[in-house]
């Protein structure tokens, strides 16, 4: 008889999933894993000073109510308290202060590496995504991990040590006491589990309801001047409020749900202490007989002032609960976007499941560096998807043949998630220093092939290779220009270019033409997206900041579209000077575009790719 297995069911689907994101989050922790437990060790530490302390009150009490002892007799429990005291106060303030910096840094880390790991996927993942929605996964889920690593884990380790060595030292003085915290225990970890679960469902909620909610005001805001055309300011305005209405409603269930944890605790940590007075009352009023002998005055204070410090880390513990759901709840929203959790770590630029940048590992297709000093340049270094520079590494490919630059061979180019290929079966070679015009029909795949040819698309057959060490750059036909001026959008892929090399590029790509008659010149400040240029001024704009990088290999995607052909020639004639020994495929649809390259290749038809 053949053993048949099951599938796992889905709360051990759902288990697991818990643990490998629990791992996650700790994993990043790692660098400052030494500092995070010295705090660990400050807070238990002035846990544990509580039993000194309460035997000192005790002490001090017994000593001056009871006993009928002289000042004296103070000395040794007040210098026990102060010191006590004073020892509670530093590592206090040592837990907090290391807390603090080791949660700053994590959450500035996990910042910069999310970033990443949206930068590592590339343009053509990006464009199908919600600007929005990305940024709430640095900004919004990111903060909601704090608490987890300042609160819960810190309160965590304070559970499992310090109510230990307050149950040790009452079991010392008093064992029946010993015996109701202990029996009284594991009612906290087990309303904490049942409610926890709801916790991070409804947390999960909640940060789903906040990245909609940015990512639709973001759009909203991006294309406010075309919802004033058609008049949809109102109806706009109403679904803002009813998003903004869903995470009121939302955050008011997960409070709901952290206050109702805490109510029970409270409750039964209230009613611990109440037998442990009940117990103490009666003894002392010869009630009550368990012990068999005459219980002294300071072990009932003793005890009694330990029962609520037993369950302090317990109740801490359970105020901080909904914060590890809610880290849970925004790694799995993490998790969802980019289809896995991301590889992070050391600031580098990587993912666990991106088919892109594996792809280009493998087969040997240029891997973009959006970052070649490092990714703290993250702000100064990011470009959109109009221009990018590279460096063409050699896989198992190894180098290009002979002079050709690049290599197409048998390639068949799809689109993440689309069902039929945008190119198929095609085989191309581009020697060094040739120009070379893709023409064909709108659609029929001249910008996804010059997207493979970047590697910002692996091919799903076959091989696209660019010689190693290739500088490439690529302006597209969406020119992403940021808000600031028109000399700080051209530096950006070359920050530390000369003002003259600056002015050279503007000249070539005809963008001085229209910067003289701006009031600034090139210190002319423009709007987000190019808001202020004309279709044609951003696409100028986007080819002097590629012509700035000095490629070697230079893509470019309807260049001199909307131009007039008096612009037209004069924009060819600078860039058939100026790029001497660069390498350049141009999709066109314009005859003296074709005419400059001089070699065509005609992109097949759609119906010849489906064939």
């Amino acid at each position: 008889m053949s053993a048949q297995t099951s599938a796992p069911s889905p709360a051990t689907t759902a288990g697991s999933q818990r643990r490998l994101r629990t791992q996650w989050l700790d994993a990043r922790l790692s660098p400052w894993r030494s500092r995070h437990r010295l705090a660990c060790a400050c807070q238990v530490l002035a846990g544990w000073l509580w039993v000194p302390q309460a035997a000192a009150i005790a002490w001090a009490l017994d000593a001056l109510l009871f006993t009928g002892a002289g000042p004296t007799a103070l000395h040794a429990p007040v210098a026990l308290l102060g010191c006590t005291l004073l020892a509670r106060l530093m590592l206090g303030w040592a837990a907090q202060r290391t807390q603090a910096d080791v949660v700053e840094s994590v959450l500035a880390h996990m910042r910069v590496d999310v970033a990443g790991a949206v930068v590592a996927r590339g343009p053509v993942w990006l464009r199908g995504r919600r600007s929005g929605a990305l940024v709430a996964l640095s900004t919004s889920h990111v903060d909601a991990t704090a608490n987890y690593f300042g609160g819960y884990l810190v309160a965590r380790a304070e559970t499992l040590l310090v109510p230990l060595a307050i149950l040790v030292a009452v079991f010392l003085v008093d064992w029946i006491v010993g015996l109701i915290l202990l029996l009284t225990a594991p009612l906290a970890p087990m309303f904490m589990m049942l409610i926890g679960m709801g916790a991070e469902t409804a947390g999960r909620r909640q940060l789903v309801a906040l990245a909609r909610a940015g990512a639709h005001f973001t759009d909203r805001l991006r294309g406010l001047d075309l919802i004033r055309v058609y008049g949809r300011g109102e109806a706009e305005l109403a679904q803002v409020d009813a998003a903004t209405d869903t995470i009121r409603v939302r955050s008011m269930r997960v409070l709901r749900i952290a206050f109702l944890s805490s109510a029970v605790l409270e409750f039964c940590a209230s009613v611990s202490v109440a037998l442990i007075a009940v117990y103490f009352g009666f003894t002392y009023l010869g009630m009550l007989d368990l012990r068999g002998e005459t219980l002294p005055l300071s072990t009932g204070l003793f005890c009694l002032l330990l029962a609520p410090e037993f369950y302090a880390p317990l109740r801490r513990l359970a105020a901080t609960y909904h914060d590890r759901a809610n880290a849970l709840a925004a790694v799995a929203e993490i998790e969802a976007a980019f289809d896995g959790l991301p590889e992070l770590g050391d600031g580098a630029v990587t993912g666990a499941r991106n088919p892109q940048i594996r792809h280009s590992r493998e087969s040997g297709n240029p891997v973009p560096l959006l970052f070649p000093e490092g990714p703290k340049s993250l702000d100064s270094r990011f470009r959109g998807n109009d221009s990018v520079l590279a460096d063409g590494r050699g896989g198992q490919s190894g180098s290009a043949q002979g002079p050709n630059l690049v290599r197409i061979s048998n390639a068949t180019l799809r689109h993440p998630g689309a069902r039929t290929p945008a190119l198929g079966d095609i085989s191309l070679q581009i020697p060094a220093g040739s120009r070379l015009a893709l023409v064909g029909p709108s659609g029929s795949g001249k910008s996804t092939l010059l997207d493979a040819i970047a590697g910002w698309l692996p091919p799903a057959s076959g091989e696209v290779h660019v010689a190693p060490g290739t500088r490439i750059a690529l302006a597209g036909q969406r020119p992403w220009l940021f808000h600031g001026s028109i000399a700080d959008n051209l530096r950006i892929g070359a920050p530390h270019a000369s003002d003259a090399e600056l002015v050279e590029a503007a000249r070539v790509a005809q963008v001085t033409r229209f910067a003289s008659q701006l009031p600034d010149g090139m210190d002319t400040v423009i709007g987000e997206r190019g808001f202020g240029l004309s279709g044609g001024e951003a696409r100028r704009v986007a080819l002097a900041r590629a012509l700035l990088l000095r490629p070697q290999l230079l893509l470019l995607d309807e260049p001199t579209a909307f131009l007039d052909p008096g612009t037209e020639a004069d924009l060819l004639a600078a860039l058939d000077v100026h790029l001497d020994g660069c390498a350049v495929i141009v999709a066109t649809h314009s005859d003296a575009v074709m005419a400059w390259a001089g070699t065509q290749w005609r992109v097949p038809a759609a119906a010849e790719v489906a064939s």
